[in-house]
C-alpha cells in the first residue's frame, strides 16, 4: 500500500515550496510520486517540481474532482500501478474543494493500494485578516478538513496577523494539531500521523469550473516550431492566464521580473529563462520572492490569477517585448 497525504490550501499559502521541501529530505530508500493539480493550464507547478526526482503526474485546467473525478482517477491510477511509489503526495488547486477528492482516496476500490495518512492543510495567517477569504466556500472547507494545520509564513506575521489568528483558532482548532513553520519547512514525520478529522463540508453548487479546461492529463506543450502560445482558465470566480514559450526564448531578467511584480494580479508564478539561468517567480499579492539558479530549463512558463479578468492582452505584448531572442 502507498502512503498518501493530501496536501491543501488556498491559493498563495506555500503547497508547492512546503511538497518542495518534503521531498528534498525524504528517506534515500523511499520512492515518493506527487500528483499535482492546478487552477491554469500552464502546468507552473509541475515545471517547479520537475527536477524533485518524484515521479510527478499532472492534472491541470481545473479542480481534479471536476467532471466525476476522471482526471483525478486516471492520473492516480497512473502512478500507484505504474510508478508503484512508496509514498504519495496529492497537492490540489488552491481553489479546489477537498470533499470529491477525500472520498475518491477513501473509496473501496482504492482500499488495496493506498494507506492514507494526516491531510495537511496550509494556511498563511494574514488571510483570516481579509473577509474574501474567510467566507470562501472552499478556504473554509480546506481548513475544516485538516487534521495538522501548518501556520506557514511565520516570518511575515505582524501584530494584526497574530491576534487575527489567535482570534480564529480559539473557534476553530477544536482538538486538531497546529504548527508554526516559515518557508514550508514542514518536519516530514508529520506525514505519518494518521488521519482523524472525518469533517467534510460538502461542496455547493456553485462549485463549478470552465469544464472545457479540466481535461487533460499533462500540462500544454509547445506543437514543433511553435515559439509560444497562450490559455486562458476561469471558474470559481478566478480567472487565469498562462503563456508558454520554447526553450530558445530567454527574457531579460529586470525587465521580466517587474512585469510579475507589477502585473495586476493577485497570484503570478514562473519558471522562466534569462540569461543568467532560470528564475523562479512566485508572488501572491504584494508578498513577492525570487529565486535564480544556474541551468536552462526545458522551456518557460508563467500564470497570472485573479479575481476579475485582466487586459491579457496588454500584459501579452508588454511580456513579449521583454524577450532578447
Amino acid at each position: 500500500m502507498t502512503k498518501t497525504n493530501l496536501i491543501t490550501g488556498f491559493l498563495g499559502s506555500g503547497k508547492t515550496t512546503t511538497i518542495r521541501h518534503l521531498l528534498a529530505s525524504k528517506p534515500a530508500s523511499e520512492k515518493w510520486a506527487v500528483l499535482v493539480n492546478e487552477f491554469g493550464e500552464a502546468g507552473i507547478d509541475g515545471a517547479l517540481l520537475a527536477d524533485s526526482g518524484a515521479l510527478l503526474k499532472e492534472i491541470p485546467g481545473g479542480c481534479m474532482c471536476c467532471v466525476n473525478g476522471l482526471p483525478m482517477q486516471v492520473g492516480l491510477n497512473t502512478l500507484l500501478r505504474q510508478g508503484k511509489p512508496d509514498r504519495l503526495l496529492i497537492e490540489p488547486t488552491g481553489l479546489g474543494h477537498p470533499k470529491q477528492i477525500l472520498d475518491m482516496l477513501t473509496a473501496e476500490i482504492y482500499t488495496p493500494w493506498i494507506d492514507l495518512r494526516a491531510t495537511l492543510t496550509l494556511l498563511d495567517p494574514e488571510q483570516l485578516m481579509q473577509e474574501r477569504y474567510c467566507s470562501d466556500e472552499n478556504f473554509l472547507a480546506q481548513l475544516a478538513v485538516a487534521d495538522i494545520i501548518v501556520l506557514n509564513k511565520s516570518d511575515r506575521q505582524n501584530d494584526a496577523s497574530r491576534a487575527a489568528l489567535q482570534s480564529w483558532l480559539s473557534i476553530n482548532q477544536a482538538e486538531r494539531e497546529t504548527v508554526t513553520v516559515s518557508h514550508g519547512q514542514v518536519e516530514g514525520k508529520l506525514l505519518d500521523q494518521p488521519r482523524r478529522n472525518q469533517h467534510v463540508l460538502n461542496a455547493s453548487a456553485a462549485h463549478a469550473h470552465n469544464l472545457t479546461a479540466a481535461r487533460g492529463l499533462a500540462a500544454l506543450s509547445l506543437p514543433e516550431h511553435q515559439r509560444w502560445r497562450r490559455s486562458l482558465n476561469s471558474g470559481q470566480g478566478h480567472y487565469a492566464c498562462g503563456w508558454i514559450f520554447d526553450a530558445d526564448t530567454v527574457f531579460d531578467t529586470v525587465g521580466l521580473l517587474e512585469w510579475a511584480r507589477l502585473a495586476p494580479a493577485e497570484r503570478v508564478k514562473g519558471v522562466m529563462r534569462i540569461p543568467e539561468g532560470l528564475v523562479r517567480v512566485n508572488r501572491q499579492g504584494a508578498d513577492f520572492h525570487i529565486e535564480t539558479l544556474p541551468g536552462s530549463p526545458p522551456d518557460s512558463r508563467i500564470e497570472l490569477i485573479h479575481r476579475t479578468g485582466c487586459d491579457w492582452n496588454a500584459l501579452q505584448i508588454a511580456l513579449l517585448n521583454l524577450r532578447l531572442s
